[in-house]
């Protein structure tokens, strides 16, 4: 008999694992167990009264990149080209981007000519950051947060402006607490490889085998800066779920994980409450933390290592204005959410909506009760990758290889906390499984 995989978790990286897994010329027997009732973890989509769609969590996704090819690729491969909504290089969203500091909403500059003058916030011409950049010498520590890397190469402006923004609208987090090489591996590897992010970006574009298709040309042709689908992203995960059962793969929802143990002759038992599953072999998609209560005795030093990699809750309000053709989205989350929890507070949708209708009128200037309002709030859903989470990550590979259990890991809580990341995740852990080159 073949090998059984099970797959712990249904959101977009345990659907992108299964999906890669099933498509292997010589497929194992892929089990999916999902512990709710539905699949997509933080992608879901609703539409509104009117018609439109309200995304409760990421509401686009980004082209850039081999991760952004491959995630188009994937999307060509379920034949959904034609549901795709791009963000053209040229449209108004894609050319514009703004910091709201001090009270008020500031353009970002772009150009040479942005680059060269002075713009609000920032008292000098980033020209100048750019050439602190080129001039400041590598860093000695194996790792650094992003504050400090950022004040170290860019300036102190660059960090508390831009970066601190960047950390808290990626990672809903502390510049001053995340880790410059986990959050953002690349310019930290530009830095180690060629002295400078500026000419580390700018030298290593390009390399590597890039994926290919008639989808992926046009996003390049036309610089596309996000895309999303017609009826909201979560028509991708749904996309996947009929793919998967048509290619033979046991989709498990409503079943909860209950616990995991090892059998004499190497292989897993799965538990689910009133059933168990056997498996030669397991990919982890869900949460390190929820990980690290369901592993043996035997992999106490594993638990230990994803018990300590932590996530912050986000909320997300959909607000719909009358005469508005898109609704505004509103993410709450950080240190204020934080807070909010450390005190006992009740974290209702009333409060929720009266700080998204408060950032709404002082940023955008929009008054009116919102037509319709739609808050959830994504409970631990942005891992934390904090300073010397990379250790965490080598401690976790070193046991599991010692060790030799059967067991992969992918999911945000390691290595990127974007859609693309997350599916790239999963496919890495198909190709391990398969014994396949991850990077082909």
């Amino acid at each position: 008999m073949g090998r059984t995989v099970v797959v712990l978790g249904g959101g977009i990286s345990g659907l992108a694992a299964s999906y890669h897994l099933s498509r292997a010329p010589c497929p194992p027997k892929v089990v999916l167990v999902e512990g709710s009732e539905r699949l997509g973890g933080w992608i879901r989509s609703v539409r509104g009264p009117d018609g439109a769609i309200f995304e409760l969590g990421p509401r686009g996704i980004r082209p850039a990149g081999v991760l952004g090819a491959r995630t188009l690729l994937m999307v060509s491969e379920l034949g959904l080209d034609s549901e795709v909504l791009p963000v053209r290089g040229d449209h108004a969203a894609a050319q514009n981007r703004f910091l709201y500091v001090g009270g008020a909403l500031h353009a970002l500059p772009s150009g040479i000519r942005g680059l060269l003058r002075p713009s609000p916030p920032f008292s000098k011409p980033l020209f100048w950051a750019g050439l602190k950049e080129l001039t400041t010498p590598r860093g000695k520590d194996p790792d650094e947060t992003v504050h400090s890397f950022a004040q170290r190469r860019l300036g102190p402006e660059v960090a508390s402006l831009a970066m601190d923004s960047l950390c808290r609208g990626v990672f809903a987090g502390n510049s001053r607490e995340l880790s410059i090489r986990s959050c953002f591996p690349s310019l930290f590897q530009a830095e180690q490889t060629h002295r400078s992010i500026l000419l580390g970006l700018l030298l290593g574009a390009g390399r590597g085998p890039q994926p290919d298709s008639a989808l992926i040309r046009q996003a390049r042709a036309e610089r596309w800066s996000q895309w999303s689908l017609r009826g909201g992203l979560e028509t991708l995960p749904q996309a996947l779920n009929t793919h998967l059962t048509t290619r033979g793969v046991s989709v498990l929802r409503g079943q909860p994980v209950c616990g995991l143990s090892l059998e004499a002759e190497g292989c897993w038992k799965v538990s689910l409450g009133d059933s168990n599953l056997e498996a030669d072999h397991i990919v982890s998609a869900i949460p390190a933390s929820v990980l690290s209560k369901l592993l043996p005795a035997e992999a106490a030093p594993l638990a230990r290592a994803l018990s300590t990699i932590t996530a912050v809750s986000v909320a997300v309000v959909n607000l719909q204005y009358r005469g508005a053709r898109l609704p505004v989205q509103v993410m709450l989350g950080g240190s204020w959410l934080r807070t909010l929890e450390a005190r006992g507070s009740v974290l209702s949708q009333e409060l929720f909506q009266k700080e998204a209708e408060k950032a709404a009128a002082t940023q955008l200037g929009l008054k009116e009760p919102p037509s319709h309002c739609l808050v959830h709030l994504h409970k631990n859903c942005i891992p934390q990758y904090t300073l010397g989470h990379w250790q965490k990550l080598e401690s976790a590979s070193q046991f599991l290889a010692a060790q030799k259990l059967p067991l992969t890991l992918a999911g945000a809580s390691y290595e990127g906390v974007a859609v693309n990341d997350c599916i790239e995740s999963g496919r890495q852990a198909a190709a391990r499984v398969l014994g396949t080159e991850p990077n082909s």
